[in-house]
């Protein structure tokens, strides 16, 4: 699969329409689904390691036939999850969206809500298009995932959290 070219679409800082969303679900599958072509066939978690750069894990919460959930995120030195992302892959539509995000900044919670005046479709908007460009920049920083056993790590090697905020709300 080859990385596509920039979305105009995507790069708004407002989405103009559910539409624009659509498409901006379908660029985040295709440059997720660049930087890890197995996808389908993953099971726990992988890693993928760039140099000069942290380490990104791939942890697969789910896995059904047409859907695949999991969690994206770096762990910095400290241990911190930055960010810590779930996505919901659709393989038949070819879209991935945000589900979910845990934020942990200087041992506090940032929660993913929604902005006092914010339509649910602004705050969809915002943390996927927040995906769109860290998968850009992921890619930039040299970060792939080659397969089910390519880098892979131990399944306790990110704390499971209950912490989690739905984005659904």
């Amino acid at each position: 699969m080859r990385w596509p070219e920039t979305c105009k679409v995507c790069e708004s800082p407002a989405p103009r329409s559910f539409a624009a969303l659509m498409e901006l679900y379908e660029q985040n599958y295709i440059r997720l689904r660049c930087l890890c072509p197995g996808l389908k066939d993953i099971t726990g978690e992988v890693v993928s390691q760039a140099p000069g750069a942290h380490a990104l894990h791939l942890i697969v919460t789910e896995q059904t036939r047409h859907t695949t959930t999991l969690r994206l995120t770096y762990v910095m030195d400290n241990g911190d999850l930055r960010p810590d992302l779930t996505l919901r892959v659709y393989h038949d539509a070819l879209q991935a969206e945000v589900l979910s995000r845990r934020c942990r900044w200087q041992g506090g919670l940032l929660h993913a809500r929604r902005e006092p005046g914010e339509s649910a479709l602004l705050c969809k908007w915002r943390l996927n298009r927040f995906l769109y460009k860290w998968l850009n920049y992921c890619r930039r920083q040299g970060h792939g995932f080659g397969g089910p056993a390519a880098g892979a790590a131990g399944p306790a090697s990110i704390p499971q959290d209950s912490s989690e905020i739905s984005l659904t709300s």
